[in-house]
């Protein structure tokens, strides 16, 4: 690891400026899930996910960023973790890669919605990267709010179908490149809710409606008009680069073996929905759109739960691709 760490510091500055960015973690957060993964992979599933990665036609992107002096295994972790963030750095491929809906967050029934056939599909899919699981803290009633379909649940049961089966490698290197990334997506707690309220009878899109003071986003226009989705996406970090995530990872607890052997994402949902209620729409982030000011106590427990999110879904990846990958 001490010469991965001088091989990635060397080349950091060109990681920076090949890096785009993301969303539902920022591509740190999603490396470092990959990460935590990666160290948990027995080594024939780790040459059997280098092998199919191979086949994604961003690689020759990814490459780019590792050092040519990178070992083999040190080339193998990395692509793992980049792989992580493809499903984010589509939505900057607007020449190949287009939305399929009038906004592309909202499913609209078409069957493209669904389908699954690999890397001839050019959509975004950006209804792909969340649940929006209805709540309301003033009394608005949910009860008929339907959560759209398909989503992250819906996408990582059909993925992992095709990983345990005997389908083409084609198709599973497609389906991988995206179970690597919604799997990290589902432990971010607001990509496993929406709240709506009295003046949002629509819901807040996962707290990107309500502004917020106090942090100031990398990715966002300007101090007090920040969004709270924007806030959670970055506590692991805002650093594009492999060097950060493997540095911020290797700090990280790790993963209560009990929780990492729950493979159920009905129940990863309701982990982060329960995570949304007691530490994202807690105080300061009262009802309505804000803006509200981030306090340090607010800041501090946020951290808390980013940093045993991205651990456990590391551990839960590790463990679905030991067991059902074929």
């Amino acid at each position: 690891m001490r010469r991965l760490h001088r091989l990635v510091a060397g080349s950091l500055l060109l990681i920076l400026f090949y890096s785009v960015p993301s969303y539902g973690w920022f591509n740190l957060g999603h490396m470092a899930v990959a990460y935590v993964a990666y160290q948990q992979l027995t080594q024939d599933k780790k040459d059997r996910v280098d092998a199919l990665l191979a086949m994604n036609p961003d690689r020759k992107n990814w490459l780019i960023l590792i050092p040519a002096s990178a070992s083999d295994e040190d080339r193998k972790l990395m692509i793992f973790m980049i792989a992580a963030t493809w499903p984010d750095r589509i939505k900057k491929l607007k020449n190949i890669y287009s939305n399929d809906t009038k906004n592309g967050d909202v499913p609209d029934g078409k069957p493209s919605n669904s389908q699954n056939i690999g890397y001839k599909d050019h959509f975004m899919h950006k209804y792909w990267h969340f649940v929006d699981t209805p709540f309301a803290q003033d009394g608005t009633s949910v009860k008929h709010k339907k959560i759209p379909q398909p989503n992250a649940e819906t996408e990582i049961a059909a993925f992992r179908a095709v990983m345990a089966s005997n389908k083409p490698d084609a198709l599973k290197s497609y389906d991988l490149s995206w179970l690597l990334h919604l799997v990290g997506d589902v432990h971010q707690p607001l990509h496993a809710t929406t709240r709506f309220g009295h003046g949002q009878p629509n819901g807040d899109a996962g707290g990107n409606f309500v502004k917020i003071c106090g942090w100031q986003c990398p990715v966002c226009d300007s101090k007090c008009k920040d969004e709270l989705h924007a806030f959670w996406d970055g506590l692991p970090g805002d650093n594009d680069s492999p060097l950060a995530a493997i540095n911020y990872a290797k700090k990280l607890a790790a993963a209560d073996a009990t929780l990492a052997g729950d493979l159920l994402v009905a129940d990863w949902l309701k982990e982060s929905v329960n995570d949304a209620k007691q530490f994202v729409y807690v105080d300061p982030i009262l009802l309505g759109l804000g803006p509200f000011t981030i306090t340090d106590t607010y800041r501090t427990n946020a951290q808390q739960v980013a940093d045993r999110r991205v651990a456990l879904a590391g551990a839960r990846l590790a463990k679905i691709i030991n067991e059902e990958l074929k």
